[in-house]
């Protein structure tokens, strides 16, 4: 049997994580802490907006690992030996490549009409435009499911409301009992 939840995005971390997944109405996070899994549902017809940034802190995790590498390649090539300082000095231009081609880590705030949520979409940034025209794709088609299925498909007039004898009689004895304001 084939689940309905379709994995879209997935972010660790490293006490756990966030697992995103897709429906036809509803887009689930499954936040994982240890050994703890808290679920929230997005109706997707209750969505709002979901808003994905890159992080400002990005350029820390660039540049802390690449200085820390390279001190201590400069340390190790001036006092213990020049091909140990030399590998540490080619992990800190590999760490900096690499940060680089992953490009910036992003944030991300779901807005439903009944809350706002801040939980990490993606992990970086240049992912988000792919996870978002998914979950555009999923919002749109239920949005127009939805708007299909309030229109009615034929108009008929409306049939004359008959009343009967005792419906007449305890509608006539209501009337009669209601205090009036007459002046």
């Amino acid at each position: 049997m084939k689940s309905a939840f379709r994995k879209i995005s997935r972010v660790r971390s490293i006490t756990g994580g966030t697992r995103w997944y897709l429906t036809e109405d509803c887009l689930l996070a499954a936040k994982r802490t240890l050994y703890v899994v808290e679920y929230r549902r997005f109706y997707l017809r209750d969505l709002e907006s979901i808003v994905v940034w890159p992080n400002r802190l990005w350029l820390w995790r660039l540049l802390t690992p690449a200085v820390v590498f390279a001190l201590v390649g400069v340390s190790f090539w001036q006092w213990v030996d020049s091909t140990v300082g030399a590998i540490f000095l080619i992990l800190a231009l590999a760490w900096v490549a690499l940060e680089l081609a992953l490009g910036p880590t992003a944030r991300s705030l779901v807005r439903t009409t009944g809350a706002s949520v801040d939980l990490r979409l993606v992990k970086r940034s240049r992912r988000a435009r792919k996870v978002m025209a998914h979950i555009d794709a999923a919002v749109r088609s239920a949005r127009g499911s939805i708007g299909q299925a309030t229109t009615p498909a034929t108009i008929s007039p409306p049939e004359p409301a008959l009343q009967t004898r005792s419906e007449a009689a305890a509608a006539a004895s209501i009337a009669a009992a209601t205090p009036t304001n007459a002046t």
